[in-house]
């Protein structure tokens, strides 16, 4: 503050100066000029007095809140990078996961679509089979009724002929011989 006390009066001393050259008014036995640099040096004195103390104290405080926010504001830093870490973290675990919840559904996909086919070509099998033991069964009961078929044709046709060849001679004969075979039996 002697500083500005200084400044306040080398600012007053062009002032006295200038009034040097006209005739030197005195107050009570001084100069005029002693008594305006004894004023002003006393305002100055009191300015410093009252003044210097609060000022301080304001900058002294004013320094203070802003290093605390600085503190706070790097502590804030410092906790949203931790959070910013976190996040990246977490993304990169959710992409992670992500990423293997795929890879395993396409997995499962192709266990799943082997096992159908799987399961298609044994059904298709059984099918298969079930249709083979069909027409084999088919063909054979074909057979059999194409066996008695042709069985009962035969027996058609050697009727017909024993019919047409066969004299009331011959079919005496025949009843004889059967008689003759029942009673040796």
């Amino acid at each position: 503050m002697k500083r500005a006390a200084m400044l306040a009066f080398l600012w007053a001393l062009p002032v006295f100066a200038a009034e040097e050259h006209h005739a030197t008014a005195t107050f009570l036995g001084l100069p005029v000029w002693i008594w305006k640099a004894a004023n002003l040096i006393l305002f100055g004195w009191l300015l410093y007095k009252f003044l210097a103390g609060p000022i301080r104290k304001a900058f002294v405080d004013r320094h203070q809140k802003v290093r605390s926010e600085a503190e706070e504001a790097r502590a804030r830093r410092a906790k949203a990078d931790q959070l910013a870490e976190d996040i990246a973290a977490r993304l990169e675990q959710i992409e992670n996961d992500v990423r293997a919840i795929r890879e395993r559904a396409l997995a499962d996909g192709e266990r799943q679509k082997r096992e159908m086919i799987a399961a298609a070509e044994a059904e298709a099998q059984k099918i298969l089979q079930a249709a083979r033991h069909e027409v084999d069964n088919r063909v054979k009961h074909a057979r059999q009724e194409l066996t008695e078929y042709a069985g009962q044709l035969a027996a058609d046709r050697a009727e017909q002929l024993l019919r047409e060849t066969i004299t009331d001679d011959d079919r005496k004969k025949l009843f004889a011989r059967s008689v003759n075979e029942v009673r040796q039996a």
